[in-house]
């Protein structure tokens, strides 16, 4: 880079900075600034001036890690990366017109700035964008996992009797999950006794009993025994008018009636204590 540049930048860090915190927050979206105190924002700013400075004197091996670690940060921040892009292209605008102020910038040398400013936007640009997708594609495939986790959790709530309670809509994506967590958890809880309550799951179709059904089939072969709890009256009726044979389950209509279902499956009872309220 043009030494003048390099120059002007490092005996004017402070003073950019803070202009280019005010500009930033006056154009940025408000989901940029809603979500951080001042003082995060602030020190994010700072931290991505620095690392602008860092590519700008040659640094690479600091710069690079410095910038894997800026980008998994706005990432968590949930900052776009239009606004990281916007912020650079920022921070090069305040440089060049104060450098115009300054008097070091001419119109004989203002061509050659120019395109020497361009030379080190430009490449800078490109690696922001390229860490910055690949930290949130990261970030997604992350998170999906820990979404496809928690979407069919195999619980036991007793020795040999696990629930898994379902929420929200079933896809097929999701019926896989939930078979190969059956079919995981059964076994190393060794259950005698599955029940999947489907409380939370707001329509019940041909395609999520025939979930349901494979699943349940799955849970026999290993030896255990499925029940299907949480079947409110308009589910029931769904059923019926479509015709789907759930003959072969044990149903009950709340949680509770499947787990005492349960306990007398496995030969034990619960009992009121007594002298107890």
């Amino acid at each position: 880079m043009n030494k003048l540049i390099f120059e002007f930048i490092e005996a004017n860090k402070l003073d950019i900075l803070e202009e280019w915190i005010k500009t930033t927050k006056e154009t940025a979206d408000d989901r940029v600034v809603r979500v951080v105190s001042d003082q995060v924002f602030t020190s994010t700013s700072r931290e991505f001036i620095d690392l602008i400075i860092a590519n700008i004197k040659g640094l690479k091996e600091d710069y690079n890690t410095r910038l894997t670690d800026f980008a998994e940060k706005v990432v968590r921040l949930g900052w776009p990366l239009t606004f990281v892009t916007k912020g650079l292209h920022t921070f090069s605008t305040i440089v060049f017109h104060r450098m115009e102020e300054s008097g070091i910038i001419t119109k004989e040398n203002q061509l050659d700035i120019i395109l020497e400013f361009d030379g080190w936007v430009t490449p800078i640009t490109n690696e922001i964008v390229s860490i910055y997708s690949i930290t949130w594609e990261k970030t997604v495939s992350l998170q999906k996992i820990a979404l496809q986790e928690l979407s069919a959790p195999l619980i036991p709530v007793f020795d040999k009797i696990t629930v898994m309670p379902l929420v929200g809509t079933i896809d097929t994506e999701r019926a896989k999950q939930i078979m190969e967590n059956l079919l995981r958890g059964a076994v190393k809880h060794r259950s005698e006794v599955v029940l999947i309550d489907i409380t939370g799951v707001p329509v019940v179709d041909t395609m999520v009993a025939h979930h349901i059904i494979q699943a349940a089939d799955a849970v026999r072969l290993i030896g255990a025994k499925c029940m299907l709890c949480g079947i409110r009256p308009e589910i029931a009726q769904t059923i019926v008018s479509l015709g789907i044979d759930l003959n072969q389950f044990t149903t009950k209509n709340s949680l509770q009636k499947g787990i005492e279902a349960a306990l007398e499956l496995t030969n034990r009872k619960i009992v009121k204590v007594e002298g107890s309220k």
